[in-house]
């Protein structure tokens, strides 16, 4: 709620000053003048009065804001985070965004404002480690997770998925879930078999959701995101040996390598309370330092 009421006080500041600044323009042209009309550079000095002022309330009321760019599979765990670091830190703020791995790096590529990136591979890491937008020695393990197989079936091991109709996996291209998904299905050999069988989904949490509104057989999730589903079970886990390790790199951007505000949030998201809050959704933490 706090987040909330802070954005909106800086979305309502600046529409004043825009529509401030559009009927100055608006009388600049119709012909019409103040009663008491003032100069033009007396005015030019009271908006860049104004403007200063603005500007330094809004760097003092938000110079603890934290942007979190997180997988889609640790929404959950971000978001309980975050409560308990804004209650211990009241002026603090908090800012998610969640999605597909790839999608948030290249977000951040193209200049969405993130301070904290949590990928769940270390390939979309090393994409912005390339471009230069991470710091390297602020990237460190964070969580592990294991890949499953979720549906309303009997469906016991990969043979068995020749059987049903529609199988859902997250996008392969930006979605690592996706991508260890058709990594096991090609090393195991059935990949040929299933592969008119599959729905793309944009990440792993809709992909979860297809399952659960029945709309196909089956899906291939983390097993985080399985524990917390309602309408559908785990059939079988993905043998670990047909993919690549499930990693969660957790990483600082340059941008939040400048604000105080990111290193305390990074420094509190590697300590034992979050690593609680980790394993209780079903998530593997690396060793404590």
């Amino acid at each position: 709620e706090k987040e909330i009421d802070e954005k909106f006080a800086r979305v309502f500041l600046m529409g004043i000053v825009r529509q401030k600044m559009h009927n100055e323009k608006r009388s600049e042209f119709s012909g019409r003048f103040p009663e008491k009309p003032q100069s033009k550079s007396g005015r030019h000095w009271v908006w860049i009065i104004f403007i200063g002022l603005f500007l330094f309330w809004s760097a003092e009321v938000f110079a603890d804001e934290v942007w979190i760019s997180a997988a889609a599979s640790m929404k959950d765990v971000m978001t309980e985070s975050a409560k308990i670091y804004r209650k211990k830190n009241p002026s603090a703020s908090i800012v998610g965004n969640f999605g597909a791995s790839g999608a948030l790096a290249k977000q951040i590529e193209n200049g969405a404002p993130t301070d904290i990136f949590v990928s769940a591979n270390r390939e979309w890491v090393d994409y912005l480690v390339e471009k230069k937008l991470l710091v390297p020695e602020k990237i460190h393990p964070f969580a592990y997770n294991t890949l499953v197989f979720v549906g309303k079936g009997k469906v016991k091991s990969f043979p068995d998925l020749v059987n049903l109709g529609r199988i859902a996996i997250a996008s392969p291209r930006s979605a690592p879930a996706g991508a260890y998904a058709m990594e096991a299905l090609e090393k195991s050999g059935w990949l040929p078999r299933l592969k008119k069988k599959l729905i793309q989904a944009r990440d792993v949490r809709e992909a979860l959701a297809y399952a659960e509104r029945g709309e196909v057989d089956g899906a291939f999730v983390y097993q985080t995101d399985a524990l917390l589903a309602k309408d559908v079970k785990i059939l079988f886990v993905v043998p670990s040996k047909l993919h690549a390790p499930i990693l969660y790199p957790l990483a600082m951007t340059l941008r939040g390598s400048a604000k105080e505000g990111t290193m305390a949030y990074y420094q509190f998201l590697q300590g034992d309370e979050v690593r609680g809050i980790q394993k209780r959704y079903g998530f593997t933490v690396p060793p404590s330092k």
